[in-house]
């Protein structure tokens, strides 16, 4: 018995942003409202925070175990962020491409980079924007998770990051999440009617052309 082909090819959905502009309400929000997504789940050699989970939110590895998934080619990216190493497993991500779901990403510029390279049909970016560093500063203080220093830091590696926002397809201002988040839903929709992802319309065109009596 044949095996029955989905509709259409999933695709591969990178936000990214500098810490605090919000690209993770984007996507918790994107997760809990649009059941074909699902979250790609990195590993990491940073320490567990207390508010995440094993497996949830990342599977963290020591380093000697990233570098070695690393050395065998199992990251379809990875990337030093803050002084910790963070990647993406391969495996999981193409099966799920070809079984037609979508995959989000929340990664930085530097993986976003590998991603693109690797996958460039499947992928597709955008890079969410604080309104202003003061608000992204607040942000970061009101989220109340990072040491002063490591706020610190964030700030100073923001600059570097948003320099990057030209190199993504689509840019959001997240001043307001409700307004940033319908902007997202419209992009998503719209690749999602790409013809090269739909498989379902290639075969339907064909098959009129073939009625019609014109060759495909």
């Amino acid at each position: 018995m044949a095996t029955e082909q989905p509709a259409r090819r999933g695709m591969i959905l990178v936000l990214s942003s500098p810490s605090g502009a919000g690209k993770s309400s984007l996507a918790r929000t994107l997760l809990q409202t649009d059941d074909r997504f699902e979250l790609s789940v990195s590993v990491t050699t940073r320490a567990k925070r207390a508010s995440e989970i094993e497996g949830t939110h990342y599977h963290f590895l020591t380093r000697e175990e990233f570098e070695a998934a690393r050395d065998r080619g199992d990251l379809l990216e990875w990337a030093e962020v803050h002084g910790n190493f963070y990647g993406t497993p391969r495996a999981p991500v193409e099966k799920a491409l070809g079984e037609g779901r979508d995959i989000l990403f929340d990664i930085d510029w530097q993986g976003t980079e590998q991603v693109r390279a690797a996958m460039p049909a499947d992928t597709v970016t955008i890079f969410i924007l604080p309104p202003s560093f003061t608000e992204l500063k607040a942000r970061l203080m009101r989220r109340a998770e990072d040491a002063p220093e490591v706020i610190e830091k964030r700030l100073r590696n923001a600059a570097d990051e948003i320099a990057h926002w030209p190199d993504y397809h689509d840019v959001i201002v997240n001043d307001d999440l409700g307004r940033a988040y319908r902007e997202l839903v419209g992009i998503i929709e719209a690749e999602r009617r790409r013809r090269d992802r739909i498989a379902v319309g290639g075969t339907l065109a064909a098959s009129l052309l073939q009625e019609s009596g014109r060759p495909a």
